[in-house]
């Protein structure tokens, strides 16, 4: 009995000593598994859900034109002896951009003014020699015959003096084409010609441009007839000028389909007044037939391959996938309304970054959480 409560008290130690080591064993087993490091993700993946006015219509693309532009041509035949404008220069309607020899057509001027001259004298003439045949024919003093010679003299000098006066007319339109002016006011957007170069009838010689009306010419599907009419607002973009938004209007439907694409051709018109816009511009807009503002995000945002449509958000650190409802889209600034499911200020993963399992603990990159922090 004795012997046997020795080795009891013995063996307590000893078992509690191997209690005591078999616990710090399991302790530096949990203490060797590290916590999981969160996945960084770059600030190309983050969107702060914000609210803006999104538009939705038929798109409509392509490049600027001028509403108003001239190119004056040479109207007659001639060597180029004088050019006052170069490309790019403001001018009038008036103007005299350029000139050419007018040696010839001066001749063929004073040419029909003599002949005015002769004309004149001559009709002179035979006005008095009918006046004294109808004289001398009432006296009964000149045969019948005399007297119609002497009136067909003077309808033949009428017919000749007519003659004279449109010779006269067609040299001094003539003279007037060696001045070759602008047709309009604008911008001289080419320059074809250079003294000395000989122009026929037809070449062209300077090209003018209006830039205060650009316009656009697209076509939109039959299915938006309904809803595009002229008055509708285009807000575009253009290249060149970044997310600077400008508007037109729609001013001009076509009536009839075009057979090749099954769509109906129309006109937009971009007010310039400013003349910061040149034609040439490629630019890409939508006809505005509904706008409203809303919590937007964008098209990368969301995947829709389920039953309905889900965003990946960051809530606390950690990824949840969240089914949302979707509104109107607006391709020309590639965000997506959600009407319900996604708030002001939710942080969403987006793009390829969206497959990251929820669950899944995050930490956005240094630039991207203070885009995240500065939105909320």
């Amino acid at each position: 009995m004795t012997a046997t409560r020795l080795f009891r008290s013995a063996a307590l130690p000893s078992l509690l000593l191997a209690a005591a080591v078999s616990g710090c064993k399991k302790g530096d087993a949990n203490a060797a598994q590290p916590e999981t490091p969160p996945v960084m993700v770059g600030v190309e993946n983050i969107y702060v859900a914000e609210k803006r006015t999104l538009q939705s219509g038929p798109l409509l693309s392509g490049s600027l034109t001028a509403e108003k532009t001239a190119t004056v041509r040479a109207e007659i035949v001639g060597s180029v002896v004088q050019v006052n404008v170069e490309e790019g220069q403001r001018v009038t309607r008036g103007t005299l951009l350029g000139r050419i020899n007018d040696d010839a057509v001066q001749e063929t001027v004073t040419a029909a003014q003599s002949g005015i001259r002769m004309a004149t004298e001559a009709l002179v003439v035979a006005k008095r020699n009918a006046e004294r045949s109808e004289k001398l024919a009432k006296a009964g003093a000149v045969a019948d015959q005399a007297l119609e010679q002497a009136r067909w003299q003077v309808t033949s000098s009428e017919a000749a003096m007519a003659d004279a006066q449109s010779r006269l007319i067609a040299a001094q339109r003539q003279l007037a084409h060696t001045r070759v002016v602008a047709p309009l006011s604008g911008i001289v957007s080419e320059r074809s010609v250079h003294t000395g170069d000989v122009v026929q009838v037809g070449n062209p010689m300077f090209t003018v441009v209006d830039p205060g009306s650009l316009r656009l010419e697209g076509q939109v599907p039959v299915s938006a007839l309904g809803s595009v009419t002229i008055g509708t607002p285009v807000p575009f973009t253009i290249d060149g000028y970044g997310d600077r938004r400008f508007e037109g209007k729609i001013v001009r439907i076509n009536p009839a389909v075009d057979p090749a694409t099954r769509q109906v051709r129309v006109t937009v018109a971009l007010p310039n007044e400013s003349g910061k816009l040149v034609a040439g511009l490629f630019a890409q807009g939508r006809a505005a037939v509904e706008s409203r503002t809303a919590v937007v995000v964008p098209t990368s945002a969301i995947d829709r391959r389920g039953i309905r449509p889900t965003v990946t958000r960051l809530h606390s650190g950690v990824v949840e996938r969240i089914e949302v409802g979707i509104g109107i889209e607006d391709l020309a600034i590639d965000r997506v309304e959600i009407t319900e499911g996604v708030a002001t200020g939710d942080t969403l993963i987006i793009g390829s970054a969206r497959a990251i399992p929820p669950g899944t603990k995050v930490r956005p990159a240094a630039s991207a959480e203070r885009n995240v922090n500065t939105s909320n």
